[in-house]
């Protein structure tokens, strides 16, 4: 899991051959004049899902994971307070994992909360299990979806 700006998202292009061109549309978008929903950027190896919901409790928040997609999330208003375990340290997940989605939920906790304010994202691999959209007022985001491989 990474947290930073997009002041220093160049630090992260070499992790993956998209990373260049999803950073380039965050910052070339007008990210606010984007309607909630799905945004293609490259077919299925890259796109962007806007949110604009209310914020759920901790309790309410359940680890998820992705398989063949990373995520970028960046927040565009409000705080996200994301819970973040390392999914080899979850051991009771709610459901098998779906292939038509890309997603699997756990009952664990997070082992951390990162208050994500806007401007900031978050990356989340793999690896990552992560409880998003953890917030006490609305969170108006942008997900960018990278296919692994």
């Amino acid at each position: 899991m990474i947290l930073d700006t997009l002041a220093n998202a160049d630090r992260y292009l070499a992790l993956h051959p998209l990373f260049p061109r999803a950073f380039e549309y965050l910052r070339n978008t007008d990210l606010a004049a984007l309607v909630p929903g799905r945004h293609v950027i490259d077919g299925e190896a890259l796109f962007a899902i806007v949110e604009a919901c209310p914020g759920r409790s901790r309790t309410e928040a359940k680890l998820e994971c992705h398989r063949r997609y990373i995520d970028i999330q960046l927040v565009l208003e409000g705080t996200d307070e994301m819970g973040w375990r390392s999914l080899g340290e979850c051991h009771a997940p709610v459901d098998d994992y779906s292939v038509e989605r890309d997603i699997r939920f756990f009952e664990d906790t997070p082992a951390n909360w990162v208050a994500t304010p806007a401007g900031s994202f978050c990356i989340f691999f793999p690896e990552d299990a992560h409880a998003p959209l953890v917030s006490d007022g609305l969170v108006r985001k942008v997900v960018v979806k990278i296919a692994v491989a």
